[in-house]
């Protein structure tokens, strides 16, 4: 019997982290000093700019948004579809689109989403101390 190919796993991506670099401090300056004095005189004036000691030729870009993870493991695509299971009914696509936007806000930066998250507990508290229902 011959396998559905859309029932297998993807394939996990791999990416580099700063762990997977074996050299030592004084072998990254040198392969940073040679990379600046190989660089054309704009790129230069860009990096002399910004400090020459702020700049990282070797920084690990930041994970793609759709494998970024919250707390509980999951990804944005996956909260969101967990809601909108939980809703029952259809919601507008304006809804949806929003929910998307939140989730995507709140696996990439916790911080910026806290303050929402804080004032909706409030406001649902102070709702429900008036005897008022949403």
């Amino acid at each position: 019997m011959e396998e559905n190919p859309k029932s297998e796993e993807p394939k996990k991506v791999e990416y580099l982290r700063p762990e997977d670099f074996k050299h030592t401090k004084e072998q990254l300056e040198a392969m940073k000093k040679d990379l600046y004095e190989r660089l054309n005189v704009r790129r230069r004036k860009f990096i002399d700019r910004i400090g020459y000691a702020k700049w990282d030729p070797f920084q690990v870009p930041f994970d793609p948004i759709d494998i970024r993870k919250d707390e509980t493991g999951r990804t944005a695509k996956e909260l969101n579809a967990l809601f909108m299971q939980s809703l029952g009914d259809n919601p507008s696509p304006d809804y949806e689109q929003a929910v998307a936007e939140f989730n995507v806000m709140l696996v990439m930066n916790k911080e910026k989403i806290r303050p929402v998250f804080d004032y909706c507990l409030w406001y649902a508290e102070h709702l429900k101390r008036n005897g008022i229902e949403l």
